[in-house]
């Protein structure tokens, strides 16, 4: 009986640790590990102090962007809260520290550049072969969407439902949605020959890929894998095809397709409520950037007295 209980004991306690890594995305834990793995590379210790923390911050204030260190605050954090010690980062110097820094760099974060319709169109024409078909289809559905890289590669089969009006996809789960909520992305059949829906159903039909992962790697062989792409990977490709078209690599991430379509839309007269009813922004303050930006040239005041 006892040698019952301490097994339940212990299924009961891996349960306990599987829930607990699912109140976080996977995503989110890599980044984590990444900042502690930092934070411990350049002399730091868990259970750490207010002034060790302070002093992390400080040496990297000039070399790391503001968005960084606040993430590697909160990982600080989360690491103390894991192992039941106080967090040195809820500390005024910790946070006093942040705040100079803000004030003396500034909090302006690194803005990618969008992937603008124009220029998507431009790439979809040059790709050919079957890995052309999937990076076609990853790039199409991933403007149309909005979606985050790590969207996209969370994506399966049995989330795609073609409809008479194009397609229906289902996320699961995203950043801003961590209690697996899902929501319904819709994308309409599109005129030309670069149409989203029509690219996606073309790279299913060719690859033959019937369940699971909806964008998967390739082999050395151009032959589809069972393993699907990585957020990482997202970024390389949009760099990769970025460059063929003679953009700058370097000005675009996984992200640009998300503000690609932003951006697209804000310059097309889309009304903001329509564009965060694709993107799934909560307000229109997190699109104001994308949106201003892409409308500087309208009714610009230079053309108008030129």
């Amino acid at each position: 009986m006892r040698k019952n209980s301490v097994l339940s004991s212990h299924g009961t306690r891996k349960k306990v640790r599987t829930y607990l890594a699912a109140t976080q995305a996977k995503n989110t834990q890599l980044a984590y590990q990444s900042d502690i793995a930092h934070f411990l590379k350049s002399g730091g210790k868990i259970p750490a102090t207010p002034h060790s923390v302070a002093s992390y911050l400080a040496v990297h204030a000039n070399t790391l962007s503001l968005a960084t260190l606040n993430r590697r605050v909160v990982a600080i954090g989360h690491a103390h809260k894991d192992k039941g010690f106080a967090s040195p980062t809820r500390s005024a110097l910790v946070t006093d520290t942040l705040r100079g820094i803000r004030r003396i760099n500034g909090s302006r974060q690194r803005q990618v550049m969008p992937l603008l319709k124009a220029d998507l169109v431009k790439i979809a024409r040059k790709l050919t072969g079957l890995i052309g078909l999937r990076d076609k289809a990853l790039l199409l559905i991933g403007f149309a969407g909005a979606f985050r890289r790590s969207e996209l590669v969370a994506l399966q089969v049995e989330d795609v439902r073609f409809v008479a009006e194009g397609v229906m996809i289902h996320v699961r789960r995203s950043k801003t949605d961590q209690k697996g909520v899902g929501r319904n992305v819709a994308i309409p059949y599109t005129k030309g020959s670069h149409c989203p829906v029509q690219a996606l159903k073309l790279w299913l039909k060719k690859s033959g890929i019937k369940t699971g992962a909806l964008f998967r790697r390739m082999n050395r062989f151009d032959q589809v894998t069972d393993y699907g792409l990585s957020a990482a990977s997202v970024a390389l490709i949009i760099k990769q095809r970025v460059a063929e078209a003679g953009l700058n690599p370097k000005q675009y991430s996984g992200h640009s397709l998300r503000a690609g379509l932003v951006t697209s839309a804000a310059k097309a007269g889309v009304s903001s409520w329509k564009i965060r009813q694709q993107t799934a922004h909560k307000s229109d303050v997190m699109l104001q950037r994308y949106i201003r930006d892409g409308q500087l040239f309208q009714n610009n005041a230079v053309s108008q007295i030129w």
